[in-house]
């Protein structure tokens, strides 16, 4: 054996002698015969050995595989956690979400049996239009333009006059769709609740708008008062005109392409530089723009076939005041309603947000947090609407904490200012005023305590999802069922359970 070991030293000193001499060290040794056969023969053992170690992982894998069979018969349990454990790290949960499919089909099935083929496309088109040569609803949002200021620049106005001006078309803004709505007899409540929609989203931004450019204007003059000198607006406008995506300054700003930029961005909250993609994804846009056309007519069939029936059988219970086939009716309506505002979460936060932002080149897609894990009620409102809420943290709550506001009045105040808008989308499409909405979201306040003084964990989350289940349906049932004694009290109501 020592032999052996010697002779492999040798044998490697000698191939790196070779290897860094080359040729010519075989040509010096050409007369020494000897020489140049123990060359060979190192050579060839070095070969052999190689050989040896190229085939030993092959051995050592056979005998790792007998080991490891050995093993796996004498023990099969490890340390280990269960799928649904949060140590697990698991988050595979495709077969859940085809569950949820196969529960919905099963629903629609169970309708269609029932009551047959409700769905009808032309319905859905009286319920924006009801005369086909009147259109008030599209005339309203194209006039949106006249209510909107256009940008003006810094010295038009003084800063109290131009608030003041400000104040009387914000409030325009949100009172000339309501006369509109009221007065107007062929605007339908469908057609009405989406022209509110689009006002107040106007009336969000433009306050924004506001806002900002009112901080930019103090900053400038800040620095101008530090400075002892102006920062003159011409040169930033000349400077910020030069590049299309350069980085743009107050007054550069105050452009009609920056704002109806801003108009159409899928966002409340408004910057001078918003946060850019570099470029449109064309599959990602063709991909939303398929969700949207889907889950659109998805969302049709399952209101016409599965939730107006329900809600029409839930008229005469109402009407006789029969407390336990009001809260059945209640029950079977929480299944189609909590499936459509799922649909329409992820067809409105999702499919369509994502597809106006991927085609603006809109670079911040946070639109929504996991809301679903809430187990708070303050958490579920900050965190599913994320438009709204940073709108809400910006430019009401953060300004009344400034102002010394106490945080609970602030925060309740947030609340009253949300009921009221979920009133103002409701109670005037439908003209007729009820503050179940409004009574509703001032419900959450209690609730939101109750909920993170009592209940923690999967308790709270619990309370949430039923709040979420319950809780409209409700507020559903009170508005058709009012609705229906208003417009409809003389018509036979037995024919329709």
């Amino acid at each position: 054996m020592g032999d052996n070991n010697d002779r492999g030293q040798n044998t490697r000193k000698r191939r790196t002698t070779i290897s860094g001499a080359g040729v010519a060290t075989l040509k010096r040794g050409h007369g020494n015969k000897s020489g140049a056969c123990e060359s060979i023969a190192a050579n060839h053992s070095n070969a052999s050995k190689e050989d040896k170690v190229r085939e030993s992982p092959t051995t050592s894998r056979k005998d790792k595989g007998k080991h490891e069979d050995s093993g796996d018969k004498l023990s099969c349990h490890r340390i280990q956690e269960s799928l649904l454990s949060s140590a697990s790290g698991y988050s595979n949960y495709r077969g859940i979400l085809n569950w949820c499919v196969v529960m919905l089909t099963d629903g629609l099935l169970l309708s269609l049996t029932r009551y047959g083929i409700l769905v009808d496309p032309i319905q859905v088109v009286s319920l924006f239009l009801e005369d086909p040569y009147s259109w008030p609803a599209p005339c309203l949002i194209i006039g949106a333009n006249l209510v909107s200021p256009p940008p003006q620049h810094q010295g038009t106005f003084g800063e109290r006059t131009g608030a003041f001006l400000y104040l009387l078309n914000l409030s325009a803004i949100l009172c000339f769709p309501v006369a509109t709505v009221l007065t107007v007899s062929s605007l339908t409540p469908v057609g009405g609740v989406f022209v509110l929609a689009v006002y107040t989203i106007i009336f969000l931004k433009l306050y924004s708008y506001k806002d900002v450019n009112r901080w930019c204007r103090e900053i400038s003059h800040a620095k101008a008062r530090s400075l002892s000198r102006s920062h003159s607006c011409p040169s930033v406008h000349r400077a910020n005109g030069a590049a299309a995506h350069a980085q743009v300054s107050y007054p550069g700003n105050l452009t009609h392409r920056d704002m109806y930029y801003f108009m159409f961005a899928p966002t409340l909250c408004y910057e001078l530089n918003f946060p850019r993609s570099p470029r449109i994804r064309k599959r990602f846009l063709l991909r939303r723009l398929f969700e949207m056309v889907f889950l659109m007519q998805l969302l049709v069939g399952l209101i016409q076939q599965w939730m107006v029936p329900t809600i029409q059988n839930s008229m005469k219970p109402f009407q006789d005041m029969d407390f336990s086939r009001i809260v059945e009716r209640l029950l079977k309506l929480a299944v189609p309603n909590h499936f459509i505002w799922l649909i329409f979460f992820y067809w409105f936060f999702h499919s369509s947000m994502n597809f106006v932002a991927e085609l603006m080149q809109f670079g911040d897609r946070e639109f929504y947090r996991d809301w679903w894990n809430s187990e708070t009620v303050t958490y579920f409102w900050a965190n599913w609407n994320i438009p709204v809420h940073k709108w809400c943290l910006r430019h009401f709550y953060k300004p009344m904490l400034r102002k010394g506001v106490q945080k609970w009045v602030a925060q309740t105040a947030v609340f009253l200012m949300s009921a009221f808008f979920h009133e103002y989308l409701v109670s005037v499409p439908l003209k007729m005023f009820r503050l179940w909405a409004f009574m509703g979201m001032m419900a959450q306040i209690p609730l939101a305590w109750f909920v993170g003084r009592f209940l923690r964990g999967n308790y709270g989350n619990a309370a949430v999802w039923i709040s979420l289940i319950i809780g409209q349906p409700i507020a559903v049932l009170m508005y058709v069922h009012d609705y229906y004694v208003l417009h409809f009290q003389q018509s036979p109501v037995e024919g329709a359970d």
